[in-house]
């Protein structure tokens, strides 16, 4: 499983205050408290003290008051959260200042259940905290009073206009500059100019859109993506793509709800849908997707009927070779998953010749007891795709050493070759082994590997805790056609684009630019032995089509990737806080001109997903 930047942990998380260390000097913040224990609480305020709601807010990211007392502070409830762990409210202030750039609405974190509803003037102390989502991951905070003492003033009032947010008000540019310590904790709002400034000024307030689109579909734990501004670059299919590290889309927005989905059942949308009429809720900020709109009242879902693709159909005489994540797949899987997984490899991708597969896990799946082995796991998916009425694969792998290749702790990923033998051939080279590294040997059309299959640079420190790219030599017609299957490491650990720190830094693309030059120099070594070899290099590289290793495994032509050939509008294969993004390819070298590629979109744009990816399949003709 592979997401951009981290994979997603459960929810049930503790919180606690943290502080940038550039503040820890002037700032003392209480930590909050487990989500199973309630607040301690403040005395419950008897009028109405000094202080307003924006004026706890500020104008920049971070409270001028944080880490101090604030008492009798008022706001209408335009929100309650009660379940999760972060239950509190929203309050809201009527009365709002001149100032655009001041927020009129905070979260009251009260750790237990919260007592008020929509609709009552409050009076609330307690203490000003700054809380980060992620603070080591670059998360930007969220304003909140904690610990509090709450007093009902009245119930049933009028609510706030809820801000329309739309393409009429959201700026076009993403992020400001950061300050001195490279952080945007402590820059001046500019909401007018700025996207996440904008969002920033809104923090806590009520918030709505309006017949929006849905660009990511909903997940298991509630929630879905909408675009919130026309104007960003749309899919063919209804999502917004990430074209550039220059051109976040503004107009994305989480969107979850006040209720428990067991109170209120959460719609279950994909990508295309829409969330028709208005939405609106306080506007949140999380770890798991930025600026969120909480919504107290949800648009009515419209399904746009969104079809999984099927390929086209190929002639006798093209050779396809298809890459398909399959999202760590183990023998305890349930049965439903590897028939669904199955059934788009037969029925749309049309039984490729050859298949290379990301994440096969061992034989006890994430089980950590030294398994490498994987034959249960391959065995099963093989006999899922003779049952779904595909052919009787044959399949070819190299076990990793164990633990060595990252991923689930205990799963052993491997990248594994699938291939029909009514079709294409594997040619079978001893030698090849986990620590082994596979060589060249011959020239002209006697150029072979040294090991079939076998693993490139395994030793080298680009693949460290990583997957070991899998080299097969295969023969179709009587050509000889090298195949290469590629996981490369994660983005783990990866600023967000909506982080504090701008610009966010990608410290997993250094490994992936070391792993990309190990490949290309892999392949031109190929190249200079046999000029026409005929090299399709595919798989889960982790990276954008503009990325710097995409660039560094294209270098000097030896390999052209695919999906810049595809029309614009129709290239991503995964969906990640509402981007719909590059992060599968299949490339080629300069000897196989005629390829035929295709991005099967059967996942990632859907609620019911097989895998978190969408499959590729090229056709070429040796």
């Amino acid at each position: 499983m592979t997401t951009a930047p981290t994979p997603r942990p459960r929810r049930a998380l503790l919180r606690a205050a943290l502080i940038p260390a550039s503040l820890a000097a002037s700032l003392v913040l209480v930590p909050l408290p487990a989500a199973t224990a309630a607040a301690p609480a403040t005395p419950a305020p008897t009028e109405a003290g000094p202080l307003r709601i924006h004026d706890i807010q500020g104008g920049t990211r971070i409270s001028p008051q944080a880490g101090k007392p604030v008492t009798g502070v008022p706001g209408i409830v335009t929100g309650v959260r009660a379940y999760g762990s972060a239950k509190g409210f929203w309050i809201q202030d009527p009365n709002p200042d001149a100032d655009p750039a001041t927020s009129e609405g905070v979260f009251v974190f009260t750790g237990g259940n919260p007592t008020v509803k929509v609709g009552d003037s409050v009076l609330v102390s307690g203490k000003v905290t700054e809380y980060y989502p992620n603070f080591n991951g670059g998360s930007q905070s969220l304003t909140e009073i904690s610990a509090p003492g709450v007093t009902v003033l009245s119930a049933g009032n009028p609510l706030p206009a809820a801000v329309v947010v739309d393409t009429r008000n959201i700026p076009g540019r993403y992020a400001p500059a950061a300050g001195p310590d490279g952080s945007i904790d402590g820059v001046e709002l500019d909401p007018e100019k700025y996207t996440l400034d904008f969002y920033e000024s809104l923090e806590g307030m009520l918030v709505q859109v309006q017949d929006v689109r849905v660009i990511q579909a909903t997940d298991k734990y509630n929630e879905l993506w909408v675009a919130a501004d026309r104007q960003d670059q749309r899919s063919k299919r209804g999502g917004v793509l990430y074209e550039s590290y220059r051109e976040p889309n503004v107009g994305r927005l989480m969107v979850q709800q006040q209720a428990a989905a067991a109170q209120q059942p959460f719609p279950v949308a994909n990508v295309g849908d829409e969330l028709t009429g208005t939405t609106s809720g306080p506007l949140d900020y999380n770890n798991f997707g930025g600026y969120t709109l909480v919504a107290g009242t949800l648009g009515t879902l419209k399904d746009n009927h969104l079809q999984r693709e099927v390929t086209a159909k190929p002639n006798d005489r093209e050779l396809t070779i298809a890459t398909y994540n399959v999202e760590n797949l183990a023998p305890g899987n349930p049965d439903a998953k590897f028939a669904e997984l199955a059934q788009g490899v037969v029925t749309n991708l049309r039984s490729p010749d050859i298949v290379a597969l990301e994440e096969i896990q061992d034989n006890n799946g994430a089980k950590n007891d030294g398994t490498v082995d994987a034959s249960q796991t391959v065995a099963k998916f093989v006999a899922a795709i003779k049952a779904a009425g595909g052919p009787a694969y044959d399949w070819r792998s190299v076990d990793p050493q164990d633990g060595k290749d990252g991923g689930e702790p205990g799963g052993n990923i491997r990248q594994v070759f699938l291939f029909n033998p009514q079709r294409v051939s594997f040619t079978d080279i001893p030698g090849g082994g986990a620590t082994t590294a596979v060589g060249v040997t011959g020239t002209g059309a006697g150029a072979a590997l040294t090991a079939s299959p076998g693993r490139i640079e395994p030793a080298d420190e680009a693949w460290t805790n990583s997957r070991k790219p899998l080299v097969g030599q295969f023969s179709f017609r009587g050509q000889k056609v090298f195949v290469i299957a590629n996981h490369f490491n994660s983005k783990g650990g990866d600023q967000g684009i909506d982080s504090r720190f701008q610009q966010p830094t990608r410290g997993s693309e250094v490994q992936r630019t070391k792993q990309a030059t190990v490949e290309q120099a892999f392949v031109a070594r190929l190249l200079a032995a046999d000029k026409e070899a005929r090299i399709v290099s595919l798989g889960d590289f982790n990276d954008y089509q503009f990325s710097p290793a995409l660039a560094a495994l294209t270098k000097d032509g030896v390999l052209r990737d695919l999906v810049n050939e595809l029309p614009e509008t129709e290239q991503y294969s995964y969906v990640y806080q509402g981007n719909s993004q590059v992060l599968d390819h299949i490339l080629v070298s300069p000897e196989v001109g005629y390829a035929k590629y295709d991005v099967v979109h059967i996942n990632a744009e859907f609620a019911q997903q097989a895998s978190d990816h969408d499959p590729q399949v090229v056709r070429i003709k040796p």
